[in-house]
């Protein structure tokens, strides 16, 4: 009996993977297929929760491609070389995400054909065209920073290129946190520290994200990360996600200290049901202490010790997005202080959300176009990240 040889396996295995992100993301666009001819009423979506689960997805891979810039930033502006040689692979996951995020955003308008009036017609009271500017702004910035990086006689250009995306991707991170603070009509939203936790979060996640796909690269390639660097780079994402548990802590302490919020604070830590499991389970256990106990423990610092703490931190991302962008839609607008309200259109309740496939399908549908931008670019360009050996600084 023969053998095939273990390349031919690699070549066969990755068509597959492709055919099935291809697959997934056929099925996203049959989703905007669907909403598009018979409306978001075939979504869970309604009057009050009009932003759903597709837009955790988007916001996730948003914040995340900002995030995971920071890996490159430290390398291009402050000159550690260990993250210099990681900047390409970074930078090409911002792209995918950000397209990824983007398209999901998109084809959720409800009419997607009509995004041409958006990106000709600027309303520059509307921090939501200030963020049409600060996305195609970072697409521009990135693109180039990755031509100053895999063009040699672009070279002498990299540390600004570089140092123009690590303040953009500052201010767009921040535009998307304004998007819900400058949202008084929820009582969830309309809060200054809305911005620097949005940014906090995205150094976590997008060092989680850029971990997965590193591990995955390696290991496609049959290559071994330094453990030296393995070491500096998990203790590293320890410090993000234990800089991010600090500022959703001091969000809601903050909310808990004004009588008005105390009621939206217990409803979503103590009284939420489903909302309150998946802050405290998903967020707090499964997407903080857990990932901190797998890179803080002794003897736990292998490789897939920290693939396993990056994954969970992802989880916990959604699981946290998912409590603040739909839970906070959920708890009803306190207009009348002191006084009870009711109507036939639902004010004074808890809005009810369940959310449908074709909502899971566009999610998952973005995730699909991140995977084919970065998948069919590491396998035609050399994204891998080049070592020299490493010498702790």
């Amino acid at each position: 009996m023969s053998s095939h040889p273990p390349m031919y396996f690699k070549n066969h295995l990755y068509w597959v993977l492709l055919a099935a992100g291809g697959a997934v993301a056929l099925a996203g666009l049959y989703a905007v297929h669907m909403m598009e001819h018979y409306g978001h009423i075939i979504s869970g979506m309604n009057n009050q929760i009009v932003w759903g689960i597709p837009h955790v997805f988007a916001i996730f891979l948003i914040v995340a491609a900002s995030g995971v810039l920071n890996v490159a930033s430290i390398g291009s502006v402050f000159g550690k070389a260990v993250y210099k040689a990681r900047a390409p692979l970074a930078s090409l996951l911002s792209i995918a995400m950000l397209a990824g995020g983007l398209t999901v955003l998109m084809l959720d308008l409800g009419r997607p054909d009509r995004i041409i009036v958006a990106a000709t017609n600027f309303n520059f009271t509307s921090v939501f065209a200030w963020n049409v500017v600060l996305y195609s702004g970072m697409f521009s910035l990135v693109i180039v920073y990755l031509w100053t990086m895999m063009e040699r006689r672009m070279n002498p250009f990299n540390k600004a290129a570089g140092l123009a995306v690590f303040v953009w991707r500052f201010v767009l991170t921040t535009g998307t946190g304004l998007i819900f603070a400058f949202l008084v009509a929820r009582q969830a939203y309309g809060s200054a520290l809305l911005p620097p936790m949005f940014i906090v979060l995205s150094f976590a996640w997008g060092l989680a994200v850029f971990h997965v796909a590193q591990t995955v690269i390696y290991n496609w390639n049959e290559k071994t990360l330094d453990p030296a660097i393995l070491n500096r780079k998990k203790n590293l994402l320890g410090v993000f996600v234990l800089g991010s548990l600090y500022m959703v802590a001091t969000y809601h302490f903050a909310n808990m200290y004004f009588a008005h919020q105390q009621a939206f604070e217990l409803f979503i830590l103590r009284d939420g049901g489903m909302y309150t499991n998946l802050f405290w389970w998903g967020y707090v256990l499964l997407g903080n202490v857990l990932p901190l106990a797998l890179i803080f423990m002794p003897g736990m610092g292998r490789t897939r010790c920290v693939m396993a703490a990056s994954l969970l931190v992802v989880l916990g991302a959604f699981a946290l997005l998912y409590v603040f962008i739909i839970g906070g839609q959920a708890f009803p607008l306190n207009i009348f202080p002191g006084y009870e309200v009711s109507s036939s259109f639902g004010d004074g309740q808890i809005a009810t959300y369940t959310p449908s496939l074709y909502e899971f399908l566009l999610g998952f549908g973005g995730l699909a176009i991140a995977f084919i931008i970065t998948t069919v670019s590491v396998r035609v360009l050399n994204f891998m990240p080049q070592d020299k050996p490493y010498i702790s600084d």
